[in-house]
């Protein structure tokens, strides 16, 4: 068991803790984009708001809910102490330095990640702790039972252009920070070959795109059809 600790603390065991963990949120990050898409349905949030009510009582979904708590809390964790003990080995000169060809996201992970954590936090307080709280109005749909209006409250909150902007910022953020991120976690896990590193970058790139756009696009098109 101590070999194990050891490992964990190591930096190798540093670095495999934020390529399991980042791999995890990225899956995450998909199934939540799926589920916010149906903000955009014409049905005045019922679908989302049922979606949301199945996804905060599923005992399996809630389950791995909370594991996704502690993986964002290692992954900022493991990051930051990453990031430290790398930006001291420059100092003693024990690091290679970074060179001028290395990407703007490789430079600012850390920082990347401290923006997009805050987001987090700032996220997750608006929706997420004010549902648990009870902060949030009930409607009935049908013979369904009173569930939380989220839909209302995430509809208020992307019909304010400053609110909207500062999303938007965020993941643009956000797509910097997957850009390399992506392929880092996969080198990490030792998957790096001439063969299928260019797909797995490929893919990474598509990903790094794609996801935080549809993101993006959500609350834009919420304030412009509200």
């Amino acid at each position: 068991m101590n070999w194990f600790i050891a490992f964990l603390k190591s930096s190798l065991g540093k670095k495999l803790i934020m390529s399991l963990t980042g791999l995890f949120l990225m899956i995450f990050l998909v199934v939540h984009l799926s589920g916010n898409f149906q903000l955009l349905l014409q049905d005045e949030g019922k679908n989302f708001n049922l979606y949301t009510k199945f996804m905060t009582t599923n005992p399996v979904i809630k389950a791995v809910s909370y594991l996704l708590y502690i993986f964002i809390f290692l992954h900022t964790i493991q990051g930051m102490v990453l990031w430290r003990q790398n930006r001291a080995a420059r100092k003693n000169r024990y690091a290679v330095p970074v060179t001028k060809t290395s990407s703007f996201a490789s430079r600012n992970m850390a920082y990347l990640g401290m923006i997009i954590f805050i987001f987090l936090v700032i996220h997750l307080w608006q929706f997420w702790f004010q549902m648990k709280i009870g902060g949030i109005g009930m409607i009935t749909y049908d013979s369904h039972e009173p569930v939380n209006n989220l839909y209302e409250v995430v509809a208020y909150a992307f019909g304010q252009w400053w609110y909207v902007l500062f999303y938007v910022i965020c993941m643009i953020f956000l797509g910097y920070h997957l850009m390399h991120g992506f392929q880092s976690a996969f080198q990490s896990l030792g998957i790096n070959h001439k063969k299928y590193s260019p797909l797995i970058k490929g893919i990474g790139m598509i990903y790094s795109v794609v996801v935080p756009l549809g993101f993006a696009a959500i609350p834009i098109i919420v304030y412009l059809l509200r």
